[in-house]
């Protein structure tokens, strides 16, 4: 059930910001951890207890990493007298930052670990430019010209 019904009726043109409401309605379920391991070492941990590394699929989509556990329904032969654990299906949306790319995972003792770097190409880092005179200009200057003469072919 949409909660904006009767916006929605009402508005043309904002179906996006709709979804966008709708989409970042917090789950709680599983419960996870963002973890910053290094000046550009980050790890997400989630709680999936019960959850195989065959049923849990990680996707990054340019910013965005998708964790979705699907959980095999292996009933048969079973009857369950009390459902205390939580072992429905799942989805979570995971948004990153620019230059961020998943390097590993693992699945161990029920505890998801996404190890994700901030990879920033060399032409975005910071630069020092160093200030030189009028003298250090020309020779600079001389130095390109140089590079640029075309060579004779013998």
């Amino acid at each position: 059930m949409r909660t904006f019904d009767s916006l929605y009726r009402t508005t043309v043109g904002f179906d996006r910001l709709f979804d966008m409401l709708e989409n970042n309605a917090r789950t709680d379920w599983p419960p996870y951890n963002i973890e910053k391991t290094g000046e550009n070492d980050y790890r997400i941990a989630m709680a999936i207890a019960g959850f195989s590394s065959e049923e849990v699929e990680l996707t990054q989509n340019g910013p965005e990493l998708v964790v979705v556990g699907q959980k095999s329904t292996d009933t048969e032969g079973r009857q369950v007298l009390h459902q205390g654990l939580a072992l429905r299906n799942f989805r979570h949306v995971f948004k990153l930052a620019d230059h961020m790319k998943v390097v590993a995972a693992s699945l161990e003792n029920g505890l998801l670990s996404v190890e994700i770097v901030r990879e920033i190409p060399e032409e975005l880092k910071p630069r020092r430019i160093n200030i030189g005179s009028g003298d250090a200009m020309a020779v600079n200057k001389q130095i390109s010209q140089d590079v640029e003469k075309p060579r004779k072919v013998a």
